[in-house]
């Protein structure tokens, strides 16, 4: 990457996605089109990182507007088939938001982006919150694991509550608008606030099918969980 000025701005390889990437999550990737197996050359010959950007369905490329934020992919392993596509598995870095398009030889995107990071917050505030999302997240887990009679353990999350925010929503079942929101916000407590809802408002309802699954399967032979 390029730094042009004091100021965190630099160019990357862009990559519209219509999906959205958070920092620390992994990430399969097929890539097909030829700019794109050409940008994926170049990272790997390079430092192997490039930008996945939201592009909601229907908006074209280059309609992306100045200040859309995306993340840094980082390739982690790849694999080239006979025919040049390619599947990949990136994870997240960091986010960014878009400047602008600039010109450049290469058939992919590049553009000029700024570094996007949270504002600060009190550490300490942000403990309750993030103890109350981890364990609404454990009994979110539990109950879906219990529903697919899938008893392996339940990933491990990070310690950090910025890390932890993004960590869960790459876990969740949310639509790619609800993602970008998140990845957009600057403060950790707002994307655990509204993680918190959104786990809330299913854990009972998703705790109740569970029950009545653990039930059926042992049928008649007990309670298959402790209530």
């Amino acid at each position: 990457m390029l730094y042009l000025s004091r100021v965190p701005v630099y160019l990357l390889p862009l990559f519209p996605l219509p999906l959205v990437l958070f920092p620390g999550a992994p990430l399969p990737l097929h890539i097909f089109e030829p700019r794109y197996q050409q940008m994926l050359t170049d990272c790997m010959g390079g430092d192997s990182r490039f930008g996945i950007v939201f592009r909601p369905e229907g908006m074209g490329d280059s309609d992306l507007e100045p200040g859309r934020v995306g993340c840094i992919a980082e390739v982690d392993d790849a694999h080239t088939l006979p025919d040049g596509r390619s599947n990949i598995v990136v994870h997240g870095v960091r986010r960014f938001a878009l400047q602008r398009f600039v010109a450049s030889p290469a058939p992919y995107y590049v553009g000029e982006v700024a570094e996007y990071e949270d504002l600060p917050e009190d550490e300490s505030a942000l403990g309750p919150i993030a103890t109350r999302v981890r364990a609404l997240f454990g009994r979110i887990g539990r109950a879906a694991r219990t529903l697919a009679d899938d008893h392996d353990p339940l990933p491990s999350l990070p310690d950090d509550a910025d890390s932890l925010s993004f960590g869960i929503a790459a876990l969740i079942d949310i639509d790619a608008p609800q993602r970008q929101e998140l990845l957009v916000s600057r403060l950790a407590s707002e994307r655990l606030t509204n993680i918190e809802r959104l786990l809330g408002g299913a854990v009972d309802s998703l705790e109740a099918r569970a029950r009545v699954h653990g039930r059926a399967k042992s049928n008649g032979r007990g309670p298959y969980l402790s209530s």
